[in-house]
């Protein structure tokens, strides 16, 4: 067995899986946009840098918190926004769970 084959294999599957290809439709929709994807954009911007504040231990800004409920809640009523963020995080379960698999399987050798 070539690993390298495999890879290309589950890579290729990936990209056709419901997930991923819903997923796709769904931000391809969100980029025509431009007005809302500039919000989705400031969006995503603030949620990246309260997660590295968080991974780093470090207190979250209470006030960009509370802007980035704010956005997501302004967000969420376009339904093509919400439609958007749930199939997001379909995807993002999926690759988790592909990783986690991957995970499982070279435990041995990272111990």
């Amino acid at each position: 067995m070539n690993v390298y084959d495999e890879v290309n294999n589950l890579a290729s599957a990936l990209k056709q899986c419901r997930e991923f290809t819903e997923y796709k439709e769904a931000k391809d929709k969100i980029k025509a946009e431009l007005g809302l994807k500039a919000k989705i954009d400031e969006f995503e911007k603030i949620r990246y840098e309260e997660q590295i504040l968080a991974l780093q231990g470090e207190k979250q800004s209470e006030e960009k918190m509370k802007k980035l409920q704010d956005l997501y809640t302004i967000l969420v009523q376009n339904p093509d926004v919400k439609d958007y963020f749930d199939k997001e995080v379909r995807f993002n379960v999926m690759m988790a769970d592909v990783n986690r698999i991957i995970g499982e399987a070279i435990k041995d050798v990272l111990q």
